[in-house]
């Protein structure tokens, strides 16, 4: 009977799904990540691999799993699969795009209007020491209304961040390696601009773009000095993407005015003293947690690993 390893607890969907189709599904039972120790153990014997954007599935992970026919990775990157080495053992690789877009981009637009409303730093005054009362010139924000938004990587999220950022009057410019195509930039509301000017430019920069080899840590300490200093810039794209010593420097320094971080350089470590700017808004990697997203993911990698157990291709393979 064939085999999958589940190395998360996933929506109940995905199980149903992978047990109506008689596969023998064996699902990691623990609270915190699965170890790298615990992972090898168990895909000693299995046909398919469904795991969280969290595990690492390196090459000794593969080369334990001799019968391994697909990866179906939980989340739309895969960066943490050796996806190269995957291919060459004739292994498919799998994610689950588009599915969490929206999910994304209103997080992104949430944590944009609470930097710029001071609102997780409210909430933190009002649950300790309370406030003196309402005044005029007391705890002042900034509307986003006519501030300009510079978006890199203008992806699924980063165009519908765009779509939702425009109809709250904010102008919105962005960068990403190629430029899309006009009529694509004129239905969007948005125009391309240079890395430099963008960051040059921008009172929000928002970082909605995948990890690859060429942008870690693309936003380092020169960066920050060229950015305004009463710009904030926010990630919810990859960790390693933000030089997490250099954007503490700049916010301690106040190069720039404040930063939101949904995902993490050293995931899920974050580096010493964030915690304690009172400009910055840390969150656990919750860009696409919401019930129908995470429902959706489940959905797919389920139906993924199926149609492999039953010699069909599945949709979204990485590594072709």
């Amino acid at each position: 009977m064939s085999k999958v390893f589940v190395s998360a607890k996933l929506p109940a969907i995905t199980i149903t799904k992978l047990e109506n189709a008689n596969i023998n599904t064996t699902v990691y039972s623990g609270n915190t990540l699965i170890s790298q120790a615990e992972l090898l153990s168990s895909v000693t014997d299995i046909d398919f691999l469904i795991t969280a954007l969290s595990t690492k599935v390196d090459q000794e992970v593969i080369d334990n799993a001799p019968n391994l026919k697909i990866i179906a990775n939980f989340g739309a990157g895969f960066n943490n699969i050796d996806i190269e080495y995957a291919k060459q053992k004739g292994i498919l690789v799998t994610n689950t795009p588009l599915v969490s877009t929206n999910s994304v981009a209103e997080v992104t637009i949430g944590l944009l209007l609470a930097l710029s409303h001071r609102i997780v730093e409210g909430d933190a005054l009002m649950r300790a020491d309370g406030f003196p009362g309402w005044s005029p010139l007391y705890f002042l924000g900034h509307e986003i209304a006519g501030q300009r938004l510079g978006i890199v990587g203008m992806g699924s999220i980063g165009r519908d961040v765009a779509k939702k950022a425009r109809a709250m009057s904010m102008d919105v410019q962005y960068w990403q390696p190629h430029q899309l195509s006009d009529p694509e930039e004129r239905s969007l509301g948005v125009h391309y601009v240079s890395f430099e000017q963008l960051i040059n430019t921008s009172d929000f920069i928002s970082i909605n773009a995948p990890q690859t080899k060429t942008n870690f840590h693309q936003f380092n300490q020169d960066v920050f000095k060229q950015m305004k200093s009463t710009a904030s810039i926010i990630n919810v794209g990859r960790g390693p993407i933000i030089d997490e010593k250099a954007l503490l420097k700049a916010l301690q320094d106040k190069t720039i005015a404040g930063a939101a971080l949904d995902v993490y350089e050293h995931e899920p470590n974050i580096e010493d003293g964030l915690a304690d700017l009172k400009n910055v808004i840390i969150t656990p990697h919750i860009g696409n947690a919401t019930v129908e997203a995470r429902d959706a993911m489940g959905t797919i990698v389920a139906d993924n690993v199926v149609a492999v157990f039953k010699n069909e291709l599945p949709k979204y393979i990485v590594n072709k």
